[in-house]
């Protein structure tokens, strides 16, 4: 491990190690909570890593929802990392056998962080996006055990508590909002969700809005990746 890339990387993923153990507190509580201690917690979060996948399989688990169910269900939930992975191509290329855990590790905020980091200076880029990834990681498997070793311990309820992971997505979207000028795939995004959750509701609206929003992405690209400079001598 690169010492430089991961001091260079830790201040960058503060944001993600605050949410990180408050919900992967509230994903080890969830998961005590239907019998599965922080043992479960620490090789789930290891191997599946899955934030709002995880959130789901507690509740698959405590359901003993069929094989076949779970990969569905889980396919649906996390169609999104199809983009975050085309869309990461680029900054992956040349990074060897860690390509493969760069992939596992492509959560929201991991990639909400990927999708905007430039390595300082004297850094080597490959070896920062990997450090970030690593964090991140080790962020959420140390919350995980936390959550389910207070679980066993105190006797907490744990109703609502998967909110958690709905408010750290606000809080991804907000920041990333801030932090472009265009808001353009933002609106796309947003326009594609509403317009699907009115046609077909909450249960079917996932796949079909993606679709959408990754053609319109796709049309765009071109306008989407002019420079600020490029943008102004278009408009004049």
């Amino acid at each position: 491990m690169d010492r430089k890339a991961l001091a260079a990387a830790f201040p960058a993923t503060l944001p993600v190690l605050l949410g990180y153990l408050a919900i992967g507190i509230a994903f080890g509580l969830m998961l005590e909570a239907i019998g599965y201690n922080f043992i479960w917690a620490f090789f789930m979060s290891l191997t599946v890593y899955a934030g709002s996948g995880q959130y789901l399989g507690v509740s698959l688990l405590a359901a003993s929802a069929a094989l076949g169910e779970v990969a569905l269900m889980t396919l649906l939930i996390n169609f999104r990392h199809l983009v975050y992975g085309l869309s990461m191509l680029e900054k992956f290329r040349g990074m060897g056998i860690r390509k493969l855990y760069m992939i596992f590790s492509l959560t929201d905020e991991t990639y909400a962080l990927l999708a905007s980091a430039q390595a300082p200076v004297g850094v080597d880029p490959h070896n920062y996006y990997f450090s970030i990834a690593i964090l991140d990681h080790c962020y959420w498997v140390v919350g995980s055990i936390i959550g389910g070793m207070l679980g066993a311990a105190l006797p907490i309820n744990t109703q609502g508590i998967d909110f958690a992971m709905t408010a750290l997505f606000v809080v991804i979207a907000v920041d990333q909002w801030k932090s472009y000028k265009s808001h353009l795939p933002a609106l796309i995004g947003a326009g594609a969700a509403l317009l699907f959750l009115l046609l077909i509701g909450q249960e079917q609206m996932l796949l079909p809005a993606l679709g959408v929003i990754v053609a319109a992405l796709l049309a765009l690209r071109d306008r989407l990746d002019e420079k600020p400079e490029q943008q102004r001598e278009v408009k004049a």
